[in-house]
């Protein structure tokens, strides 16, 4: 900065102020850029209705109509370049130079051809912030200042021991571990679907493998986006274990809720499609997350418990080894019954649902000889229970009503008897 002479730059810039932008010809040029963008700008407003409303008509499937939607928002750039193209033309016909609005024309149309190429990325986010990217390495290009914009770069910066950090080293990892990191996430993807259509393997071991690729993947993105950058990670060692320390006390859940998820795929524990308890929810498990697992009930309520709570907690997993589930009913009876008979119209009446299952059979034992009734437990099994239990509960207690009146049983209730007396 010492050297700079601040009266020379002045001159040179009010020199080149006046010979190139301040002139007849400049003016002419900005506008024809004007006038096109204006133009297209306003027919495009008339347009894009109207394209929207033959996109609604057309019968093609939601990934077409989602990209032909995109594509409709390329129509003013795509109308403002035609309009620059035909007033240039104009203007260089009458002798004017077109060098300014003849970038404009191909900056445009860069930008059309970045943004139909784009399509292919689905996440909105990383398609705008890559089309940008790419259409700004063109128009510095275009305007000849590619190479003067990386030097410039390149000279901000510090040395650090042998290895210089400059702002263009940070723009180029920045850049490439975005698109690899986006490139790993697509992979995973794609890698995870290919995974659940093969038959041979069990759930559980399914969303193991989709783990372990999807972090093998990200992290290989990660250091390769860091190491093509130049910058060498033996430089962080003297900071790795604060570093590392810092982020284990940060991310400590998150890091205890991953390692969570793969020790319980890993074990078999819990995996999807299983039937689970927890805390007083009920629910199967839907998706197993690498933070946490969703835990549907049968109201369709999803509960996102976090990994942890199943190492740390008391889970009573339904379908864990055999999918036979025991269930009991508890009910009363007068004590002029006779037991023997309610134990057999009990266990008849147990069999009638159809989710109840022969063996074992349904079995009825007398528990307690009550205050106003003879009790008695009815036990069956269900080999179902992701249908539903109370369900079916419902349905023997329904059919142990029936039974009972049709063999004039009664069933005692609370009475309470008023006396009045005389004083």
């Amino acid at each position: 900065m010492e050297k700079i002479n601040i009266a020379e730059l002045q001159t040179s810039i009010l020199t080149w102020l006046t010979s190139e932008i301040l002139t007849l010809n400049f003016a002419v040029q900005i506008a024809v850029v004007l006038s096109g963008l204006v133009l297209g700008y306003i027919l495009g407003k008339t347009v894009k209705p109207r394209l929207n409303d033959l996109i609604n008509k057309l019968n093609v499937p939601y990934k077409v109509s989602e990209i032909l939607y995109n594509l409709q928002r390329i129509t003013f750039p795509f109308l403002a370049m035609i309009f620059v193209f035909i007033l240039s033309k104009i203007a260089s016909g009458m002798g004017f130079p077109i060098n300014f609005s003849t970038a404009i024309t191909k900056l445009l149309l860069a930008w059309i051809i970045i943004r139909l190429v784009a399509q292919v990325i689905e996440n909105r986010f990383a398609r705008n912030i890559i089309a940008f990217t790419i259409w700004g390495l063109v128009a510095l290009s275009l305007f000849g200042v590619l190479e003067q914009t990386m030097t410039t770069l390149d000279s901000l910066g510090f040395n650090i021991g042998e290895f210089r950090l400059s702002a263009l080293s940070v723009t180029k990892g920045v850049i490439g571990i975005f698109i690899l990191m986006y490139a790993a996430l697509f992979f995973s993807n794609l890698t995870e679907k290919r995974i659940q259509s093969v038959k041979s393997l069990n759930p559980s071991s399914k969303v193991l493998i989709s783990k372990i690729s999807r972090v093998f993947l990200v992290v290989t993105a990660l250091l390769i986006g860091i190491t093509s950058a130049g910058i060498d990670l033996s430089l962080f060692a003297v900071f790795s274990g604060a570093v590392g320390l810092g982020i284990g006390f940060g991310l400590q859940k998150v890091i205890s809720n991953l390692f969570s998820g793969m020790l319980l795929l890993m074990d078999q524990s819990i995996k999807p499609g299983d039937i689970i308890e927890m805390d007083g929810t009920f629910g199967w498990v839907n998706h197993m997350g690498a933070r946490y697992t969703e835990l549907v009930t049968r109201d369709n309520k999803s509960y996102l418990v976090p990994n942890e709570e199943f190492i740390t907690q008391q889970v009573v997993n339904w379908s864990h080894g055999n999918t036979l589930v025991r269930i009991e009913t508890t009910f009363g009876v007068h004590y002029d019954s006779d037991p023997h008979l309610i134990k057999k119209i009990a266990t008849q009446a147990a069999c009638k649902p159809d989710r109840v299952v022969d063996s074992p059979a349904p079995v009825c034992h007398l528990v307690e000889f009550g205050d106003s009734s003879i009790n008695f437990v009815l036990r069956y099994w269900i080999k179902d229970a992701e249908k539903g239990v109370m369900n079916t509960k419902g349905d023997v207690m329904l059919a142990l009503w029936d039974a009972l009146k049709e063999n004039d049983v009664q069933i005692p209730y609370p009475h309470r008897e008023v006396f009045m007396h005389k004083v």
